[in-house]
């Protein structure tokens, strides 16, 4: 991350969502406001984020499925009673401002502070309300005690939540993604996780391994680097080492093609990974 600029890689997420509105006709997941949230001033298209126009429709559909399969897996654990949502590295996410998810649920929307500051204007921008039961928060993975954040925000880590960590973790240096897994293990009400994550490309197509190649140079040039690459058993092991249990560790391929089965992207195409892992008291 550049130090007082917001995170460009959010915009281009963001940007891709608002895409899939219109050029996929939200097949797989529905975000009418991420058109409204990215507007004509954000500098960014999604259109510029790869090359290849077969690759640009493979990356919007990938986080598509990342999105909904996390909001359909944190909403099973709404639909069961958790009323915290914790948004790590929250962007232009828009899930604390679409859904009505009843009386006392309170979403924190955890980013760094420029991101924060940037996605707090761009909601005035859009004329969209923020309810009284979102709250912002600003941080910083790789130096600040983010748990100390959320208390000083109302957050109470003694009650379960549901943590939801897209697009982060390939971004921070593995002592930072230890010291954010460790804090949330360490919350004493539990709950679920749901976090994506990179396989090394090792075992990846020449093909695909040619693509992430080109989208880490595309990232890099703004300021933000993907340096973190873990095998499934890492993850496993890290998770399981702090109490969670697995619920599932799916390619987002497969994910995106559960719900648009003719969705064009190969099998073999798995790197990126969705965990849902729970940890009951």
């Amino acid at each position: 991350m550049i130090e007082g600029t917001p995170s460009r890689t959010a915009m281009l997420v963001a940007a891709h969502r608002a895409d899939h509105q219109t050029l996929d006709g939200a097949s797989i997941f529905s975000d009418p406001l991420a058109a409204r949230l990215i507007g004509s001033d954000a500098g960014i298209t999604a259109t510029a984020d790869v090359a290849a126009a077969s690759m640009r429709s493979y990356v919007r559909l990938i986080l598509a499925a990342r999105a909904r399969g996390a909001e359909d897996a944190a909403n099973i654990s709404i639909g069961h009673g958790v009323r915290q949502v914790v948004v790590l590295g929250a962007g232009l996410d828009s899930f604390a401002y679409r859904h009505p998810h009843g009386p006392g649920l309170r979403v924190f929307e955890v980013d760094f502070p420029a991101t924060s500051a940037w996605k707090c204007d761009r909601l005035v921008q859009a004329k969209i309300a923020i309810p009284t039961d979102v709250h912002h928060v600003a941080v910083d993975f790789e130096t600040d005690d983010f748990t100390q954040q959320l208390v000083a925000h109302g957050f109470n880590p003694g009650k379960p939540s549901v943590v939801l960590w897209m697009g982060v973790v390939y971004y921070l240096t593995l002592p930072a993604l230890q010291a954010t897994l460790g804090a949330i293990g360490a919350w004493p009400g539990g709950g679920r996780l749901v976090m994506d994550y990179l396989e090394p490309m090792g075992h990846a197509t020449p093909a695909m391994q040619q693509n992430m190649q080109r989208v880490k140079k595309r990232v890099a040039a703004m300021g933000e680097h993907l340096i973190t690459f873990l095998p499934r058993t890492d993850i496993a092991a890290r998770l399981g080492a702090l109490g969670f249990s697995a619920v599932s560790d799916t390619s987002l391929g497969d994910i995106a093609r559960h719900y648009l089965a003719a969705a064009p992207i190969p099998a073999n195409h798995d790197a990126a990974r969705l965990v849902v892992a729970d940890r009951l008291i």
